[in-house]
């Protein structure tokens, strides 16, 4: 069962350079992109926080002792790294009361940029993206990076779950295994969405990285489904139309997806149908019946990821800061994987 990050099949073939990633909080720098405009009005309070050596978690828990709420009402749109400097949101649902003076919330490493008051709630998964300024040093080639990165502009990466989805050591995953196996039973509701989650991660790494390996990772293959690039929107690929859905795949029009297995069909159809199947099979078959179990609702995910508005900057002649916008549940160490080692 392969689902370490740096087991996983490189698309440009394993990077041959050196260097240090996250030597420092402040090489790590992600900043929460709503895609909203906040109403400044309504049930929900807003605050956006700055934080460093702090998890989301965390945070959501000391936000609630100060407003006096239950944790079940603070709302998030995702983890965040803690080794990091990270801006993320969270919403607080505080009905007919007066908005706190959240100038007085103090806790070490954390600082209130702003407070809104909106009229939706914040949920996981519920922004546009993340901005992310990342800093490499110690290159020891520095043009071969360079050549790197100019790849990844033109042909993305694998969109590859990070190692954080599956918890330290993989813990979740484990967890997520012995629940499937029967061997323990679990209560709590967020360590059951932790599990599944990463179960279903592990499962579309695994599948991606095959494609990879098969070097189908860029072909259409009769009964893909197709996402059309910068919308949901997807549609199954026939026979006859290969030809024309192959060019357009060439022109960045369309995605290839892979499944966030859960208890309903894949999707696909003939070839692909064949070879997911077959993946799934091969490794994870003693998951399927706890999708089932749970109702979790297959869903589609693009198998590349590319990076919006990507530039670097040499700040010596081995540090590089690189810069670029992920969308929302995309991982910035799919672009690292790919350029370091």
């Amino acid at each position: 069962m392969v689902n370490k990050l740096q087991d996983l099949s490189y698309l440009n073939g394993k990077p041959k350079v050196t260097g240090i990633y996250k030597q420092y909080n402040q090489d790590f720098i992600v900043k929460e992109d709503l895609g909203y405009e906040l109403t400044n009005e309504g049930e929900h309070v807003f605050v956006e926080i700055r934080k460093e050596d702090c998890n989301t978690l965390f945070v959501a828990e000391q936000l609630a002792k100060f407003a006096n709420i239950s944790t079940k009402l603070v709302g998030y749109a995702g983890l965040k790294d803690r080794n990091a400097i990270t801006t993320q949101f969270f919403g607080l649902h505080i009905p007919g009361k007066l908005t706190p003076d959240f100038s007085q919330f103090k806790l070490a490493g954390c600082e209130v940029l702003s407070v809104t008051r909106h009229n939706k709630k914040l949920r996981i998964g519920g922004l546009k993206g993340n901005f992310f300024s990342l800093r490499l040093r110690d290159i020891s080639d520095a043009s071969a990076l360079e050549a790197r990165l100019q790849l990844i502009q033109h042909s993305g990466v694998p969109n590859y779950f990070g190692e954080q989805r599956f918890g330290r050591d993989e813990h979740n995953l484990t967890q997520a295994m012995l629940w499937a196996n029967g061997e323990i039973n679990i209560k709590d509701r967020k360590k059951r969405s932790f599990y599944l989650s990463a179960a279903r991660s592990a499962i579309f790494n695994d599948i991606v990285s095959q494609r990879i390996a098969k070097g189908i990772f860029n072909t259409v293959l009769n009964g893909d489904v197709l996402q059309l690039a910068e919308r949901g929107s997807w549609f199954v690929a026939e026979a006859k139309e290969l030809d024309v859905l192959q060019s357009r795949m060439n022109l960045g029009e369309l995605n290839i997806t892979a499944p966030m297995v859960g208890d309903n069909q894949l999707n696909t159809m003939e070839d692909a149908l064949l070879f997911e199947t077959s993946c799934i099979n091969h490794h994870w078959s003693s998951f399927l019946n706890l999708f089932k179990k749970e109702r979790i609702e297959t869903a589609r995910r693009a198998i590349i990821l590319r990076p919006k508005n990507l530039t670097w900057q040499w700040q010596d002649q081995a540090t590089i800061l690189i810069n670029f916008w992920l969308p929302a549940g995309c991982f910035g160490t799919s672009i690292i994987r790919e350029l370091i080692v």
